[in-house]
């Protein structure tokens, strides 16, 4: 008898066990989790969705409440890790499920719940690379789409459900899949991973309950609604674990606290305003007249906001990205967070031109060949200019120690201490320690 893509994938994502090198992995990815949660959840930087979340959603009353909760506050600063293949944020969703799991069901066992959070990546990859491109390119946030499915594979996994119950759970997740990428630059984005997160443990929950649903055919049919005609079903599954995705091509954790598409600029900015320094241009407001920056067409459908308003819509600018960056050579949160745009910054980043290059392959074809050329011109007609590829990019080590450590220090000495205390998740009694401290 001939089986479906549903019931092999949920055989696989139950029965198949990760190694050491896995979980070393996934426990880098909790510490990331928490450097770009942290400093929302504790109200130490402003954001102006908080208040009205905790206040809609009550956390203490549900493990769906608290799945919403924290997949926005781990995704409010768009600081948290990006996969390539799934075009999204795959642990916000992810970790935020398990996490509001094991409180709902008191279970702590750490090396059960990093083989589901690695479970949920592998499945967030696949998902990506079947789906194909388009899906994000027509206006879908896979973060929001493919999420609620990554994540209640996890689910599903640490929970240990029966196969035909995990059936039914990964369907019920595939049709509550929404999200739109129109959200960009608003509290909306990050509140898609808290809805997805919650449509994963509503899903688990009402599967494990005995809750009826098509046990066959709803993943398929997920990939044929979503992939608008270059979806590929036979990647789910093809060379599974082989490596595991938390690995190859891995998690990419940000070193800026903005959508990934700008990184590559602002490391042009970077350059560039080093060779202004070198070159004694020390006011580069006064030495600029116009900024280009180009790139395959397509590629700046995530950062899009050309005129932001304030620092939430500023993570989503190249102009404003490419203007801080030269103006001071870093991306400092302290201008990606709920509060008016900086003026000047601002008034550089208004001399930023968008200039597609239609010599290149276009960005849904091939994402991966993406890169960023900032050109300055000066007013003594000289130009200046520098090109960063995303490879470049991504190649570049990101010192997620560091990053735990600077989120920490924002903290009251005593509560960064007890977070200190349970990262390295070496026993069950960390684990409930760090879940009670998230569940805030």
């Amino acid at each position: 008898m001939d089986t479906s893509l549903t019931a092999e994938l949920a055989q696989r994502l139950l029965t198949d066990t990760p190694t050491e090198q896995e979980r070393a992995a996934a426990r880098r990815g909790i510490k990331d989790y928490l450097a770009s949660m942290l400093p929302v959840l504790f109200a130490v930087v402003p954001d102006e969705g908080r208040s009205a979340v905790l206040a809609t959603f009550d956390a203490a009353s549900s493990a769906e409440n608290r799945a919403v909760v924290l997949g926005y506050f781990s995704h409010a600063l768009d600081y948290d890790d990006y996969h390539a293949a799934f075009r999204g944020h795959p642990s916000t969703v992810i970790l935020s499920s398990l996490f509001a799991l094991c409180q709902h069901f008191d279970r702590y066992t750490p090396t059960d719940f990093l083989d589901a959070y690695i479970i949920g990546v592998e499945i967030a990859g696949r998902l990506g690379r079947a789906m194909g491109t388009r899906h994000y390119s027509m206006g879908l946030h896979s973060t929001a789409t493919l999420g609620p499915l990554a994540a209640a594979a996890a689910c599903c996994r640490w929970l240990r459900l029966e196969q035909t119950q995990t059936q039914i759970a990964l369907g019920m997740a595939a049709t509550q899949s929404s999200g739109l990428r129109a959200q960009f630059g608003s509290a909306v984005k990050p509140l898609h991973a808290g809805l997805a997160a919650r449509s994963a443990v509503n899903s688990v929950l009402l599967a494990k309950a005995g809750f009826p649903g098509q046990v066959d055919t709803v993943v398929e049919s997920f990939l044929t609604v979503f992939g608008f005609n270059v979806e590929q079903p036979g990647l789910l599954l093809d060379e599974w674990a082989t490596p595991w995705r938390i690995i190859q091509p891995g998690l990419e954790f940000k070193r800026y606290p903005t959508c990934g598409g700008t990184h590559s600029a602002a490391e042009a900015a970077f350059v560039l305003r080093q060779s202004c320094l070198e070159q004694g241009i020390g006011d580069i407001c006064q030495a600029v007249t116009r900024i280009e920056v180009s790139f395959p067409p397509g590629a700046d459908t995530a950062p899009n906001i050309r005129m932001p308003r304030d620092g939430v819509e500023a993570r989503f600018s190249l102009e404003y990205v490419i203007a801080d960056g030269l103006l001071n050579g870093c991306l400092a949160l302290d201008h990606y967070t709920a509060k008016p745009v900086n003026e000047v910054i601002a008034a550089l980043a208004a001399r930023v031109t968008r200039c597609p290059d239609h010599s290149a392959p276009a960005d849904e074809l091939d994402p991966d060949r993406r890169f960023h050329r900032v050109t300055l011109h000066l007013s003594d007609g000289r130009q200046l200019s520098h090109c960063v590829t995303r490879r470049e990019t991504v190649s570049l080590y990101t010192d997620v120690e560091q990053k735990l450590a600077m989120s920490l220090v924002l903290l009251p000495v005593s509560l960064a201490a007890q977070f200190s205390a349970t990262t390295s998740l070496d026993n069950s009694e960390q684990l409930r320690q760090l879940t009670s401290l998230l569940c805030i």
